[in-house]
């Protein structure tokens, strides 16, 4: 099964919750779940793991680089899968609807910005609040 050898490969122990939680997150449409948003689907399935188990397992699986935690609106944490791929994300303000995007000029940009500071660009996250033009 894919989710144990990942499991293994982070460091974690196979176990049940930690296994349907990394399939949830794996399966669903939504790439960026909260805490809650996993519990209710968990829920939905027939599954039962409990939301400080969730929370738990989430904060597990951000430690050993499985998940990425994004703070969108108002330290809301959501989570999504860590799949090596860099992207950026506009957040619409009044749906709340999160759209990733990839662009190689910003992406250049801001290279040359650490590096006209004398620094080395090593990690960013861009995130755009944005709204529907009407």
């Amino acid at each position: 099964m894919v989710e144990n050898s990942e499991l293994r490969k982070a460091g974690l122990k196979v176990t049940l919750p930690r296994v349907k939680i990394l399939q949830m997150l794996d399966s669903t449409e939504q790439r960026h779940m909260s805490a809650e948003d996993v519990y209710k689907a968990l829920m939905e399935a027939g599954e039962d793991v409990g939301l400080a188990t969730v929370y738990r397992v989430l904060t597990q699986f951000e430690a050993a680089g499985l998940v990425v935690r994004h703070n969108f609106d108002g330290g809301h944490a959501v989570f999504e899968l860590a799949d090596g791929e860099h992207h950026d994300h506009m957040v619409n303000v009044d749906t709340g609807e999160v759209i990733e995007f990839i662009n190689p000029e910003i992406e250049k940009l801001q290279r040359a910005i650490a590096e006209e500071h004398g620094f080395e660009l090593i990690d960013h996250n861009l995130v755009l609040h944005v709204r529907k033009k009407k």
